[in-house]
């Protein structure tokens, strides 16, 4: 009986665990995602920045996110900038970011 109420118990505090990490993560890509936006604007004028950051963002690893959310508070470095264009660079969001384009332009 304890044993049962313990495994309730640990697979409640999982469940806790994996919405909270859920959260951290909703966040972190937020505020990427705000970052990536800015650059995006201010490299490519003209252009749809929102679908080019979401190909950016979804491109991008949890440790890329983690180190460009931390620019909404630190500010866009060069090295940050270049972090998010070599992301971009990177085959799945090329095709993403053309993908989207075409959507964009109604094909």
């Amino acid at each position: 009986m304890i044993h049962r109420a313990f495994l309730c118990l640990a697979m409640v505090a999982l469940g806790a665990c994996e919405a909270t990490n859920q959260v951290a993560d909703n966040i972190a890509r937020e505020r990427a995602k705000s970052v990536v936006n800015t650059v995006v604007s201010e490299r490519f004028p003209g252009v749809n920045a929102a679908p080019v950051t979401d190909c950016i963002i979804d491109a991008a690893s949890a440790r890329e996110i983690v180190r460009i959310a931390g620019a909404s508070v630190t500010g866009v470095t060069p090295e940050v900038a270049q972090e998010v264009v070599g992301i971009a660079q990177r085959p799945e969001a090329v095709q993403c970011i053309a993908a989207n384009s075409l959507t964009l332009l109604g094909g």
